[in-house]
């Protein structure tokens, strides 16, 4: 043979023997235990475990060997998902239900942000191995479904439950071959741009928590302060303008004075957060400032745990986005506003209900079929108060076919077959028309004769349906169409017959309760919480997951 072939043939052997010996070596420090503790008498907290069986399969698969440690230190993927755990602050969650407390009490530096592992003896080491392994499925839960189950705490969270068929060993075993962890892990995102922002503002908010020096006492204001008016709580409010940089920090002559500095930063204040920029300090705009730099993260964290509940869609095509929380509409095409309305949703007794179902028709010169619990409720007792009172209001009562006949108040009140409906015209309570979404919970958006009320600043006003501003315009957007000039529109909804026109596609339109998000600009954007739905989410959000990891 060959010499210069036996030469490079020897050379191979000698390296794969090497190899196999380094493995050998490897395998000994502590894939043994390992197997022992999968294979035995497995950790309680990974006996009790959903995931028990794919952790024990990824390991069994690859022999053993572990991942996230090498020669008793974290290895690069254990170090990148300690990391990744003490980051996911930034998504909303809470790093604790990662173990990241559990891993600062196996680390020598549990003070230090970039945590060591020194001298663990085979116990220590095997439960740090299972821990991040365990963590990292529970992870990839929380990131593709969220922490919180909306089923059982939001009753109006009508969205179809979120489907996934993610694979989480899959992704184990994408890292273990080299993928990064935080690439591997951002695949679960919701795919929408409102959630990436989201990420960058709460770690702005961090940023800025850390240079917080305030004390965020309750400054409590009852009814309106008007510039040129002393008040207790303007010291405190005058130094969160400034926090917040809408005024400089500069010493007054009499703190307690609203003086006209403080007015034009209140302003600009108020205009940022979406509020009407009157310069008045009510007890929206004390609310609002109320809030410390925690307080956003939090309201900002539970936005990101709605997001994280959304059903899968395509946040580029064509739809209505109704923002419930900020009183608002906006018709996107791939993404960009091609339309924006003010809107009036439902009080806070008759909560506007979040889901999303597509639009198909519009109705000009509408009807309104009035609902049975309105009837009952309102309609009945005016009638047996003012029997002209259907007249007066133009609405008449209609048999199971929608014919006019004659009935009394008391036969109302039996229902049997026969309902009221308001005639079209400019005093009916849907205005001149409504924009149709078949949905189960009887929503729809529609123009309203109450015009003025958009002008308020808090407008849950509505019996739960979505009334908006301009609707001629939204029309107009809707149809698309050369034949549906401003005057055909116009025409439309004045007539004594509702007219109804079929739209040439489907438009999806979802409602969503933000009450925080970060615009293109990056901007951080809160509201109020007027239907209190934050609190209940925010407690279930922060509470430890329970786990018999708890009690190991």
């Amino acid at each position: 043979m060959n010499k210069k072939i036996i030469f490079p043939i020897t050379a191979l052997l000698i390296v794969a023997a090497g190899l196999i010996w380094f493995m050998n070596q490897r395998r000994s420090d502590l894939t043994d235990e390992l197997q022992s503790s999968l294979t035995g008498s497995q950790p309680e907290f990974l006996a009790q475990s959903r995931y028990s069986e794919q952790i024990q399969s990824f390991y069994a698969d690859r022999e053993y060997l572990e991942l996230w440690l090498f020669n008793g230190s974290l290895s690069n993927e254990g170090e990148e998902l300690v990391e990744t755990i003490q980051n996911s602050k930034y998504e909303g969650l809470l790093p604790q239900d990662y173990y990241l407390e559990e891993l600062k009490a196996l680390s020598s530096n549990p003070e230090e942000v970039d945590l060591k592992f020194k001298n663990l003896n085979s116990d220590e080491k095997v439960r740090l191995e299972l821990l991040l392994s365990y963590a990292f499925f529970n992870l990839a839960h929380d990131l593709d479904r969220g922490k919180v189950n909306p089923s059982s705490l939001d009753p109006n969270w009508k969205f179809e439950e979120k489907e996934s068929e993610v694979d989480y060993l899959a992704l184990l075993r994408e890292v273990s071959e080299g993928a990064s962890i935080e690439k591997t892990l951002a695949k679960l995102y919701p795919q929408s741009p409102l959630y990436t922002r989201g990420k960058e503002a709460i770690k702005e908010l961090y940023a800025i928590q850390e240079n917080d020096t305030l004390e965020w006492e309750f400054a409590k204001v009852e009814g309106a302060i008007k510039v040129g008016e002393k008040h207790a709580a303007i010291p405190a409010l005058r130094k969160r303008l400034a926090f917040w940089g809408f005024l400089e920090k500069v010493e007054v002559e009499e703190p307690g004075l609203f003086d006209s500095t403080m007015y034009k930063g209140l302003q600009k204040y108020q205009e940022s957060n979406g509020m009407n920029p009157d310069g008045v300090i009510g007890s929206l705009v004390a609310e609002s400032l109320n809030k410390s730099p925690q307080d956003l993260i939090d309201i900002a964290s539970i936005n990101m745990e709605r997001l994280r509940w959304m059903p899968a869609m395509d946040w580029d095509q064509e739809m209505v986005l109704v923002n419930i929380a900020n009183y608002q509409l906006d018709y996107l095409q791939k993404s960009d506003t091609a339309f924006t309305a003010k809107v009036i949703v439902g009080k806070e007794y008759n909560e506007s209900p979040t889901f999303t179902a597509p639009m198909s028709y519009i109705v000009f010169s509408p009807y309104w079929n009035i609902p049975p619990s309105i009837t009952q409720d309102e309609i009945i007792p005016a009638v047996q108060k003012n029997p002209n009172y259907l007249s007066q209001k133009n609405m008449e009562v209609v048999n199971g076919n929608g014919e006019p006949v004659k009935m009394s108040a008391a036969n109302l009140s039996k229902g049997e077959g026969y309902r009221i409906r308001q005639k079209p015209g400019g005093d009916n309570s849907l205005g001149l028309v409504k924009f149709m979404f078949p949905n189960d919970y009887n929503i729809y958006i529609h123009d309203t004769p109450a015009r003025s009320l958009f002008e308020r600043e808090t407008r849950a006003l509505s019996h739960g349906c979505i009334r908006i501003q301009n609707p001629d315009q939204f029309a107009k957007v809707l149809l698309n169409d050369s034949d549906w000039d401003d005057e055909k529109i116009q025409e439309a909804m004045h007539q004594q017959q509702e007219k109804v026109v079929q739209l040439d596609r489907e438009i999806p339109v979802v409602l969503v309760y933000m009450t925080f998000w970060a615009g293109e600009d990056g901007k951080a954007n809160f509201r109020s919480d007027v239907y209190e739905r934050d609190a209940a989410l925010l407690k279930a959000l922060r509470g430890r997951k329970q786990s018999s990891l708890d009690q190991a």
